[in-house]
């Protein structure tokens, strides 16, 4: 009976929200991985691997609420920089091992959701990168969702390198550089700025994710590590989400 109530309670709390405003694009930064391995005294590939699984269930929900766009930070270029050699060969493996599946992944290809990875991805280790092509080749066509996967990314090198293409071109003395100019130099030209980012494990900064995009994003912060959360959590995210007021600079 217990059970059924609580089933009953998040029904009714996924009636509410899909009454109001839905976000169209959701970022997510899934922090908390290592922290969990420690408190479940388990190990850190079956955390992370945890983690993936996790992060296969939260974009199920959320094309189950119509989000068009889903980000993931899921490898930052300082975590390619500073992690040991040992934790980013679990991290590889077990990204191989999740893009095999979601190369033949059903869902992804009955929901059409068309799979982006961006990045320095020439970092990467050849053997995964390859994957990661194929997966987006096969998805390339797809419209109604996106999923996005940022990896060996930094906001700031991003727009460093949105900076060094803009240099190599030919541009009239009297060009001036504006916003929608300077966007299509970067790596998600035509993706909509995230109206919502969700940041686990009780950290309240945003780690240089996204900079350029984050502008008006509104955010929240859920004390629980990555693996930990529910749809529960992802429905009351939403629904702060619809409460707030978007000025926008008015």
């Amino acid at each position: 009976m217990a059970n059924d109530g609580v089933t009953s309670q998040l029904t009714l709390l996924k009636d509410i929200v899909l009454k109001g405003r839905i976000p169209k694009h959701l970022a997510v930064i899934p922090d908390g991985n290592r922290r969990y391995a420690r408190k479940k005294g388990i190990s850190l590939a079956n955390a992370y691997e945890e983690g993936l699984q996790k992060a296969k269930e939260f974009a199920r929900w959320c094309r189950e609420l119509g989000i068009r766009y889903l980000t993931f930070y899921s490898l930052s270029l300082e975590n390619l920089q500073n992690r040991s050699p040992d934790e980013l060969n679990i991290l590889f493996t077990l990204m191989k091992k999740y893009a095999k599946e979601l190369i033949n992944n059903k869902e992804i290809h009955t929901d059409q959701v068309r799979v982006r990875i961006v990045g320095r991805l020439n970092l990467l280790p050849k053997d995964l990168l390859e994957i990661l092509e194929d997966l987006e080749r096969v998805t390339r066509e797809y419209e109604n969702y996106h999923l996005i996967f940022l990896m060996a990314y930094s906001g700031r090198a991003e727009i460093l390198d949105a900076v060094n293409k803009l240099l190599t071109i030919n541009v009239s003395e009297s060009l001036r550089v504006d916003e929608k100019f300077f966007r299509q130099f970067l790596y998600l030209p035509d993706v909509p700025d995230p109206d919502l980012v969700i940041r686990t494990s009780g950290e309240q900064r945003i780690s240089n994710f996204l900079l350029w995009y984050l502008a008006y994003s509104e955010l929240y912060f859920i004390n629980k590590f990555w693996p930990e959360i529910t749809m529960e959590d992802l429905l009351k995210a939403i629904r702060d989400f619809q409460q707030r007021e978007r000025r926008f600079g008015r």
